[in-house]
């Protein structure tokens, strides 16, 4: 597929949804002319699960259901250059901001956004769990950034420059972040003043890179699996790096990670078949050894027609490996049913874990995504 050429006023709403995936297929846009336009959509993800020794009494299988995301999300442009997104989500007891970026598109080749928002990192962790193989999956053995760090959901406040060059197949992000939100183990700016632990305050930067073989991918935000409709294959390398970026009332050290990531889907007779890897190093400088190390996930799926709609299923396998060598290791099978590209999708999966020294885990769980 070509790609084609966007005027401003197209690359800036196409921005807008490239921004937030999770509007990108769904919602509606209000235009008023000018290049003046505001646009809504809603998200929901609810699921029945099953766990080992997860009931009360700690020995029976729990019987689970719940409301894993509601997300809001708005997005607006002033003119043909100047745009902004607001996406909230449901954490449980309260909506709370998810995204708040103020968006300005001098070029395809440069964008400059600045607020709250997912700083560059691997494809996982950029796709979320909307957005994933499989649906609702989130890399969270193997993506450590956005499972643990954030202010809520992996988001930092920040300004990142991105583009896409070459007919669209080259992609770069590069940023400066408030960072300090290590996660598990570490403490905030924030935690760390008020404990008492002194470090100075340096930016965190992030950066990614990609390059498209075969179709371009378009857009800041990333997306797990294209569904059949693309021919993807992708290699992408991103990087993050804070001077004392770990801060915990044991010491403080310099945090940096790196990871590389590979996708190939290809549209075959009847469906698609696709293949993602992605490989993780963590350094915490010795502060926090459960969350040094390295890890890799890999999965694969074939996509065919049944009926109305269409069956995925699919296989995943996530390690991580920490400096405490209590690995974590996941193994997920499913079945994706796709009603309607993200916005309608049911998933069966089955999973099983283990770290090191500790019994094994098995999870069942069905469900539903839908988006408007």
């Amino acid at each position: 597929m070509k790609a084609i050429p966007l005027s401003p006023a197209s690359l800036l709403l196409l921005s807008a949804l490239a921004a937030a995936p999770h509007i990108a297929q769904a919602g509606a846009t209000i235009p008023f002319g000018n290049g003046q336009s505001v646009s809504v959509g809603f998200g929901m993800r609810a699921s029945y699960t099953s766990m080992d020794d997860a009931a009360p009494n700690g020995t029976s299988r729990s019987n689970d259901f719940n409301l894993d995301s509601a997300r809001l999300f708005f997005g607006a442009s002033l003119n043909k250059q100047i745009g902004g997104m607001l996406n909230t989500e449901w954490d449980g007891d309260q909506v709370r901001v998810l995204d708040a970026v103020g968006q300005f598109a001098i070029a395809p080749e440069l964008n400059i956004w600045a607020g709250r928002l997912l700083s560059p990192s691997d494809r996982a962790n950029m796709a979320g769990p909307y957005y994933s193989l499989g649906g609702g999956y989130w890399a969270g053995v193997a993506s450590r950034y956005g499972y643990n760090g954030g202010i809520f959901r992996g988001r930092d406040d920040g300004v990142v420059a991105w583009g896409n060059a070459a007919d669209g197949k080259l992609g770069y992000s590069f940023g400066a972040f408030e960072g300090h939100t290590f996660g598990i183990g570490g403490l905030t700016q924030h935690q760390a003043k008020a404990a008492g632990v002194k470090a100075s305050d340096s930016l965190m930067y992030a950066g990614r890179v990609q390059y498209d073989f075969w179709d371009a991918e378009p857009g800041y935000y990333g997306t797990g699996n294209y569904l059949g409709t693309k021919d993807i294959l992708a290699i992408g390398f991103a990087a993050r790096q804070q001077s004392k970026g770990v801060l915990s009332t044991a010491g403080t050290g310099d945090y940096s990670s790196w990871n590389v990531d590979f996708l190939l889907e290809k549209r075959v007779p009847g469906g698609a078949v696709s293949v993602e890897a992605a490989y993780y190093d963590y350094d915490t400088d010795g502060v926090i050894k459960s969350e040094q190390g390295k890890a890799y996930s890999a999965g694969a799926a074939y996509l065919f027609t049944a009926g109305a709609g269409k069956l995925q299923p699919f296989v995943r396998y996530q390690k991580f490996s920490p400096d405490t060598n209590l690995d974590t290791r996941q193994a997920d099978a499913g079945l994706h049913y796709i009603i309607d590209g993200y916005n309608a999708q049911l998933t069966a999966l089955y999973s099983r874990s283990k770290t090191s020294s500790a019994p094994s885990l098995s999870k069942f769980a069905v469900a539903l995504q839908l988006q408007y």
